[in-house]
């Protein structure tokens, strides 16, 4: 039994099929990577029979790509916690109306499947996941629904502008209006995007990084560069699992010279200027705060210890650390422990990067990601709600436009990222067309 489970690779074995001991065994799975096997039935035995105990409660992650599944199951819809599932490259010929009732199924993945429905297979190529469930749920191909549910699409609309001739969706706008606003501008729009380069020996090491800029925060006024520093420590203590499943680091984008390289260094090579330290190598750091742990032990007479001290078994037994190198060759960031003073944070800054880094996945990479953005943004509305702006009327007035948003609801811009190999060959993309859908209740982003 693994009662604290949450991540589990099989990936790349000859696995015919799972049974339900696992759900016994790992109550807690939040993560079942099962790529490169041999399965033929999702999710096939792998759930308890039912009456029992509701199976993994917490799974929002199933990847079951480039196997041999033919059946995709109806009682996919018994996880209640699925955000992201993958079954391309399989023998899939349909698709199941039960996944229209995953209600937490934010991302699919069913390409590579020779699906009869060649209009779904369509769909699958090149629509959003919350279009193929609405299709699904229509009751797709040869079930005649398909018409009645673009006619239900028409009858809210008319309820919809009936409901505004009344009054009645005035309080709706407002909700609408008040809402955070994110602007995603692509890269293709972006004169001189980011890139970040990533060289192989990371895989081995801390293999997923993430990355984007965010443009337009305001740090200035107040307490608002300590509120956003609070916020940071506050994520890595939750959704990051005090930097177990990812960490965070925040740049300075004026400070950061492009091209960067996220790369593997010997701990006698790595050099970082700290934040709030002097330039040292990566080794003498972490015996200097080895030290300072067992300092601040011998004083406070407990086992607990805080700040950095607290992150650094996670580096324990490596032969490389990981870390991110700017365009000058000096390191900017040496996650999971440290950011570098050359790229801080600082009450002038208004463009950022950021930046997210995990030996877990790539998925929760994202999901902190999309978490920071939201928090960020509802920072910046924090501070203009309260009048702690520091930009003059007639700013603002520019920003906005004659007749525009008011200022409250001012944008921030996120600029995509795309992260390559060392032959530049994408391998992330981040915010993609998929992500940010996990705070899409409380932001509108502007595609």
């Amino acid at each position: 039994a693994f009662p604290q489970l949450r991540s589990l690779n099989l990936s790349g074995n000859r696995l015919r099929e799972l049974g339900p001991g696992l759900a016994r065994a790992a109550p807690q799975l939040q993560e079942l990577l099962l790529s490169g096997n041999r399965l033929r039935a999702l999710p096939g035995g792998l759930l308890p029979a039912a009456g029992s105990a509701a199976p993994f409660p917490l799974l929002s992650r199933l990847d079951a790509a480039d196997n041999e599944v033919a059946e995709l199951g109806p009682d996919i819809a018994a996880l209640p916690a699925l955000k992201s599932l993958d079954v391309a490259n399989n023998q899939l010929q349909e698709l199941p109306s039960a996944l229209a009732d995953c209600p937490r199924l934010k991302e699919a993945n069913f390409r590579g499947n020779q699906l009869r429905d060649k209009r779904l297979e369509k769909m699958v190529n090149g629509c959003q996941t919350k279009a193929i469930l609405e299709y699904l749920r229509a009751g797709g191909r040869g079930k005649g629904k398909a018409e009645s549910a673009r006619e239900e699409v028409r009858k809210k609309k008319r309820e919809k502008q009936q409901k505004k001739d009344s009054g009645d969706g005035e309080q709706d706008e407002v909700e609408e209006a008040s809402r955070l606003l994110v602007k995603v501008l692509h890269v293709s729009e972006n004169p001189v995007p980011l890139v970040v380069k990533v060289s192989p020996g990371v895989k081995d090491v801390r293999p997923f990084i993430v990355c984007c800029v965010l443009k337009g925060v305001n740090l200035k006024p107040g307490n608002a560069l300590k509120r956003f520093l609070s916020m940071q420590t506050k994520l890595h203590e939750d959704i990051c699992e005090r930097r177990t499943a990812a960490t965070i680091a925040t740049h300075d984008l004026q400070l950061v010279k492009g091209p960067l390289i996220y790369d593997i260094q010997p701990p006698d090579e790595l050099k970082i200027m700290p934040l709030g330290r002097k330039e040292i190598k990566a080794k003498d750091l972490l015996r200097q705060l080895h030290l300072e742990a067992e300092e601040q032990r011998k004083q406070k007479k407990r086992q607990n210890v805080s700040g950095l001290h607290k992150y650094l078994q996670l580096l324990d037994g490596k032969d490389n650390y990981p870390c991110l190198v700017d365009a000058e060759g000096a390191v900017i960031s040496f996650p999971p422990i440290t950011n570098s003073e050359k790229t801080k944070i600082r009450k002038e800054t208004r463009d950022l990067l950021l930046e997210v880094t995990s030996d877990t996945s790539l998925q929760i990479c994202k999901d902190v990601m999309d978490t920071l953005i939201l928090k960020i943004a509802e920072l910046n509305r924090f501070a203009l709600e309260n009048k702690e702006g520091s930009g003059s009327d007639t700013e603002l007035d520019a920003l906005c436009g004659p007749g525009g948003l008011e200022p409250m609801n001012l944008p921030l811009v996120v600029e995509q990222v795309r992260v390559v190999d060392t032959d530049g060959n994408l391998k992330v993309l981040y915010p993609s067309k998929t992500d940010l859908a996990t705070v899409s209740s409380l932001l509108t982003v502007i595609r």
